[in-house]
């Protein structure tokens, strides 16, 4: 499976938190902890804020320990809200337009997990695409399709709500097909002033997720950096660092809101159609 990380707080530099750490997400790209799959090398993104209206994305399909450009744009990149994403893929083609994070507009989406037999549902479950975002579709993904779908299902106006909506409707589609544990997902969405991350999957035993516990611990992720504000906040596949207590598991089937240092957990329930 993948791993990605989000932050938010005060501005920082990208490579503070994507190289600089005991267990960076770049280290996580060759030696992640989840035994499923300790090497994700099918290619990268970051997407990041800054001044202007939408989020500056960048991908390649080289694994991000081996991508010269990427410490080059992280040593210089400044931003207060930032999601990164390293890939194995489950199946599809690696290519740039399979890497994440997925943009729409404001809209950053990284996720890590799958849609079960995925290619028995996708003609179903593109067809739930609304027609404007159709043709937006560039990949060939389970992930860039369930952003569309929640997309589609108003997550612009209800996070939450367009999320719910999505997971419903892949999971009654994999119901007509007799796909069982339709569903595993750890998601992060931001729209440049929150974080969102889901932790949801069918069967109920999730890929993990931990949100930073606090300021201070936020700030032991890199030591060095001396540069996080008091509503510093992350959220992780894996902890950057072996301090237990810096980080807090996220619940199985949660929804997670992080806003101005605010930590918010609600439960997520999938919605039918």
């Amino acid at each position: 499976m993948c791993r990605w990380l989000a932050y938010s707080g005060a501005p920082i530099f990208l490579d503070e938190v994507l190289f600089k750490t005991d267990h960076s997400l770049i280290d996580q790209s060759l030696r992640a902890f989840d035994k499923t799959n300790t090497t994700n090398g099918d290619g990268f993104g970051i997407g990041w804020y800054g001044v202007r209206d939408v989020p500056g994305v960048y991908k390649d399909i080289r694994p991000a320990w081996n991508d010269t450009n990427l410490q080059a744009l992280a040593v210089q990149i400044e931003s207060p809200m930032f999601l990164a994403h390293v890939r194995t893929s489950t199946g599809s083609p690696v290519q740039r337009t399979n890497c994440h994070p997925f943009s729409y507009q404001k809209w950053l989406f990284v996720h890590n997990g799958l849609i079960a037999d995925y290619e028995k549902m996708r003609r179903e479950l593109t067809l739930a695409v609304s027609p404007a975002l159709f043709p937006l579709l560039s990949g060939t993904t389970d992930s860039e399709l369930m952003f569309m779908l929640a997309l589609s299902f108003g997550m612009e106006g209800d996070v939450r709500s367009g999320l719910s909506r999505m997971a419903g409707l892949v999971e009654q589609v994999a119901e007509t097909h007799g796909v069982a544990n339709a569903l595993q997902m750890t998601l992060g969405i931001s729209d440049g002033e929150s974080l969102y991350a889901v932790r949801y999957s069918t069967e109920g035993s999730s890929r993990s997720l931990f949100h930073s516990a606090s300021r201070d611990a936020t700030a032991e992720i890199a030591p060095d950096a001396g540069r996080f504000s008091r509503g510093a906040r992350a959220i992780v596949s894996e902890p950057l660092n072996n301090l237990e207590a810096d980080w807090v598991p996220v619940p199985e089937a949660s929804f997670l809101r992080i806003s101005g240092g605010e930590i918010a957990c609600e439960p997520f329930i999938p919605i039918p159609p």
